[in-house]
């Protein structure tokens, strides 16, 4: 296996990774996350819209297509509404007609629709993302993560299922790389990773295709920073446009880790959670109470045993008021690869192949 495809599917930037394992040479991209770009495009139509597709991230797109609602027909299919919120009826209730697969074919023959297909996986603009490499388009392995927030049972906060999506495999397994997926196995619960996964069935891939949620990606990447390989524990924080996760790791098991989205958190905040993090003073319910995603503990050190704290991420600009020793780091060359890196990583392991040294 000698072609490997890495995409990281962020709320703000879509990063992209190609590396040629037999020649030793990557190539790298940084460009508007697909969600972004749809939601440019549907606030530029005007009149009424018809969505197709499949769950993707939703973010600013949810915000524009509730907008849109209020003085235009908004009809999107059970399976592209999933985007917004996975109740029918709560997307029903912001005015958005909600449609089966027989329906939408029928909306279709109506050219007053402006239509619109949501993904996370465009296949041409990737193609053009790659062959702009000097490369074919043509891959051994693809791997993909996104954030994935999972299919909540009723009554159930979605952040708390996440939570529990992750500590139930890290109880038994305790290493990041144990939330990767092959395509055909990806829990059903978690809706936005299956249709990735299904997505990039329309690329031009021979062997395998991994999905992996974009937190413990992150989590993995950054532990690969140069700082961090020859450390037997080491605390990391990835600070992305949407989600903030930080862990503390002790020969490549997580320890412990927590997850706020970035909008709720502080530097005076992050400092408080570093310095408890490994010490096991977070409680997944406090963690919950004050808005975050939660908090997990499974061995606990000292949390100066794991000093400096390797930071990561497109708005690690954050930590500038930190009063602890952060190390910006750079796993496998760039900041921005991060996520790219812990799923080429994830998927060597997985692959029983040796680490992939990108300096």
């Amino acid at each position: 296996m000698e072609r490997y495809l890495l995409i990281d599917v962020g709320a703000g930037t879509m990063d992209v990774l190609y590396w040629d394992a037999a020649l030793d040479i990557h190539y790298k991209a940084v460009v508007k996350s697909p969600v972004r770009r749809l939601a440019e495009e549907a606030s530029a139509i005007e009149g009424d819209i018809l969505l197709t597709g499949c769950e993707m991230g939703g973010g600013a797109l949810g915000s524009i297509l509730r907008g849109k609602a209020d003085s235009a027909r908004v009809v999107m299919t059970t399976e592209a509404a999933a985007t917004l919120h996975h109740d029918v009826e709560k997307v029903r209730s912001w005015g958005i007609e909600v449609v089966d697969a027989a329906q939408a074919l029928e909306r279709m023959k109506d050219p007053g629709l402006n239509r619109l297909e949501l993904a996370d996986v465009d296949p041409e603009r990737i193609r053009r993302l790659i062959e702009s490499f000097g490369v074919p388009f043509a891959f051994d392995c693809v791997g993909l993560c996104a954030q994935d927030h999972g299919v909540a049972p009723p009554g159930v906060s979605h952040l708390d299922f996440r939570h529990h999506l992750f500590t139930e495999i890290l109880d038994r397994s305790p290493s990041p790389s144990a939330l990767l997926y092959r395509a055909e196995e990806v829990p059903a619960a978690m809706n936005r990773l299956k249709s990735l996964a299904e997505s990039a069935r329309k690329l031009p891939v021979e062997e395998g295709i991994y999905v992996m949620d974009s937190g413990m990606a992150a989590i993995l990447g950054a532990s690969r920073d140069r700082a961090a390989l020859a450390k037997e524990r080491v605390m990391v924080l990835d600070v992305a446009t949407s989600h903030t996760v930080g862990a503390a790791l002790e020969r490549d098991e997580i320890a412990g880790f927590f997850e706020y989205h970035t909008r709720d958190i502080t530097a005076s905040s992050l400092d408080r959670l570093l310095k408890d993090l490994p010490e096991g003073k977070l409680t997944h319910e406090e963690i919950l109470r004050e808005g975050g995603h939660g908090a997990y503990t499974r061995r606990r050190f000292p949390w100066e045993d794991a000093l400096p704290i390797i930071a990561t991420g497109p708005k690690r600009a954050l930590l500038k008021d930190s009063r602890l020793p952060i190390v910006y780091g750079a796993p496998f060359g760039d900041n921005m690869m991060t996520g790219c890196g812990g799923l080429l990583e994830a998927i060597r392991r997985r692959q029983g192949l040796d680490p992939a040294e990108i300096l």
